[in-house]
């Protein structure tokens, strides 16, 4: 009986290589598909949580052990229209319109980054940032950005505008350790979300790329500067 042929270590290598290769596209499949079910199972259901809340719950829980998060979900007819208005004009004034990414925003962010040398601009949309607050960390890379891409698509292609700025507005951040529309009104101006003037409402949308560092510089200048601008902008915008 004739002896069966030894594998070559190249063909071994190329093997391995192949089934290491099948393997990652395998488990890169099922993140995408855990993904998936996570914006189809929060079309309908509030999240209570983000990834965002979690890592910031850890940070803070770093020095004081017993520290909570200031969160409390409300629907979105109960937030202001006024914040809506502003939350639109300051961060994504193109959002009822796109289809979830805005790339001539990004294009535009881009060149501006070139020109300063350093990043001085995201160009990211609102469904961009819930992406990444309810799945994704804080870390700076073309890997977290691709996958932050095509969460946005899966959510821009489950949920209506309304319910993207419903989620948007329950889970952003608005301070140390607050989180959500809600607590951020009654942070800052001792009322609900649903009670938000214009001017209020303009002052907390200027926050919101940068809220830890205004929770305790509310008197900032450049505050008070990005938030005339975005109280002239929000008159004209319509939201879902």
């Amino acid at each position: 009986m004739a002896r069966k042929a030894r594998e070559s270590p190249g063909r071994r290598a190329l093997r391995a290589a192949a089934w290491a290769v099948a393997f990652a596209l395998a488990a890169l499949l099922a993140v995408q598909l855990w993904f998936f079910a996570c914006v189809l199972w929060w079309n309908f259901f509030d999240p209570q949580t983000s990834r965002v809340m979690r890592q910031e719950l850890a940070r803070l829980r770093e020095s004081d052990p017993r520290r909570e998060l200031r969160h409390r979900w409300v629907p979105y007819d109960r937030i202001s229209v006024h914040l809506k208005r502003a939350v639109i004009a300051a961060e994504d004034a193109n959002f009822t319109v796109h289809d979830g990414v805005d790339w001539d925003a990004i294009e535009r962010a881009y060149e501006q980054n070139r020109r300063r040398g350093r990043v001085v601009r995201g160009g990211s949309t609102i469904t961009m940032q819930l992406a990444k607050n309810l799945f994704l960390s804080g870390e700076r890379s073309y890997l977290r950005k691709g996958q932050e891409v095509v969460i946005t698509y899966m959510i821009e292609t489950v949920m209506s505008k309304r319910r993207i700025l419903e989620l948007y507005l329950n889970v952003a951040e608005w301070g140390v350790g607050v989180f959500g529309a809600e607590a951020g009104a009654r942070h800052y101006f001792g009322v609900s979300a649903a009670q938000l003037g214009p001017a209020q409402a303009a002052q907390m949308a200027a926050m919101l790329p940068r809220p830890r560092y205004y929770d305790v510089r509310r008197d900032s200048t450049a505050l008070a500067r990005r938030a005339a601008i975005v109280g002239r902008w929000m008159g004209s915008i319509d939201p879902p």
